[in-house]
């Protein structure tokens, strides 16, 4: 027997970082999610899968038209025509309180009930799957306490969205312990919520499939649901299978040796190169590249932010074609010569860096500059604010982290002047 457990498909959420950009595959970002969950279905299809458990947030919150549900029931008839079951728990994304539209689903897909859980037997495998889904979105109470006993004799299988104990990432939504799980005596946790994948204990199996496609930064590396093959003796292998179409990927470059922006932008062509040279697959990547190191090239990247990035899309380009998306240049960088090092040349650098130093304690400069730029970011359109974190905290008046970052590479770029 085998079955598929996939959760928080988020379907039609948006790939954050990428569809503002130039040249960026809009059209594969927005069906991601959907492209994604059609790939899930085929998984299930061609293994001929008993059955798929939905462990929660099937959905990004309410549709903004009818479109989504179209699409899940168009996907739902597949399944059901290949006789595949479908068991859906609602989590809080898609809890009733979220939900303004709802549509009839086919035969084959049965919804938990969200006044108490329920308990759905298939009797021909001798499986009960057993749930609860959200009635709103903010449910803070412990749900699993509340679930049925195992059924005798039978393969049990919990279905719960939950952040379990401790989860410092996501809302701690039906919070509940290992040993809450462990005391029920199922042979199988379905989990969702945690959108990283995680086998949390094997007796019981207790289990995070992940999400099916990341979605941002945040959600790097391969994504999917898992594979589940069992007998009459209980739970026997868990598969991961990736169904994703886009991966996130943090590329790090290392540009201490580098002089240049020249060499720079050299050494994130090697990287990138490397990169491609290092996958098993053929699925575009989505960047974050990061320049780190302590480098003589970074006073020569102060101020030219614009033109590196330009440098490394026109690199992604020219190495990966449609394979590679970057989302955010970062440069991490410090100066080769530290603050001390500079105050030792004795020369108008150094003595540049000591006014620099008591910028922050003059407070009528500080309101006049704070005025000023709150002038010109008054200026700046919504869209450029959201991209410059800098100005978001010039409208707060919180410049003086801002002067702290700014200082270090000004003098750099200054130290390379003749």
């Amino acid at each position: 027997m085998k079955f598929i457990h996939a959760a928080d498909i988020h379907l039609d959420s948006p790939l954050v970082g990428l569809s503002a950009y130039q040249n960026a595959p809009v059209a594969s970002l927005r069906t991601a999610t959907r492209d994604a969950f059609s790939a899930l279905v085929d998984l299930a299809i061609d293994e001929s899968a008993d059955f798929m458990v939905i462990a929660g947030d099937l959905y990004d919150g309410a549709w903004k038209d009818y479109n989504t549900g179209h699409f899940f029931v168009r996907e739902m008839g597949r399944l059901n025509q290949a006789g595949v079951p479908v068991y859906l728990l609602h989590g809080n994304h898609d809890a009733e309180s979220e939900m303004t539209k709802r549509l009839t689903l086919p035969p084959n897909v049965q919804v938990f009930d969200t006044r108490k859980p329920a308990t759905f037997r298939i009797d021909a495998l001798r499986v009960a799957l057993h749930g609860r889904s959200f009635r709103e979105a903010a449910t803070l109470d412990n749900l699993a306490v509340g679930y049925p006993d195992a059924v005798p004799g039978w393969l049990n299988i919990g279905v719960l969205h939950t952040a379990m104990e401790g989860d410092a990432v996501h809302a701690r939504y039906a919070p509940c312990s290992l040993a809450e799980l462990s005391a029920k005596g199922y042979d199988y946790w379905a989990l969702g919520h945690v959108h990283e994948f995680a086998v949390l204990q094997k007796r019981p199996w207790v289990v995070f499939p992940g999400n099916l496609q990341g979605r941002h930064i945040r959600e790097t590396g391969a994504r999917g649901a898992v594979l589940v093959t069992a007998d009459e003796t209980g739970i026997l292998t868990v598969e991961r299978r990736f169904v994703d179409v886009l991966r996130w990927h943090r590329l790090s470059v290392n540009v201490t040796a580098a002089t240049d922006l020249a060499s720079v932008v050299a050494r994130v062509g090697t990287a990138l190169a490397d990169l491609l040279a290092a996958q098993d697959h053929a699925k575009p990547l989505a960047l974050r590249v990061s320049l780190s190191g302590r480098s003589a090239a970074h006073g020569a990247l102060f101020g030219s932010e614009a033109l590196l990035r330009e440098e490394v899309l026109a690199l992604a380009a020219a190495l990966g074609g449609e394979r590679l998306w970057v989302e955010k240049v970062q440069v991490l960088t410090t100066p080769a010569l530290d603050a001390g090092q500079i105050l030792a040349r004795a020369d108008a650098l150094a003595d540049l860096q000591t006014l620099l130093a008591q910028v922050g304690e003059d407070q009528d400069f500080l309101r006049s500059l704070t005025d000023d730029l709150r002038a010109l970011s008054g200026k700046a359109p919504p869209e450029l604010a959201e991209a410059v974190p800098a100005l978001k905290a010039i409208r707060a008046g919180e410049i003086g982290p801002l002067i702290e970052a700014v200082i270090p590479g000004l003098l750099a770029r200054l130290s390379l002047a003749p």
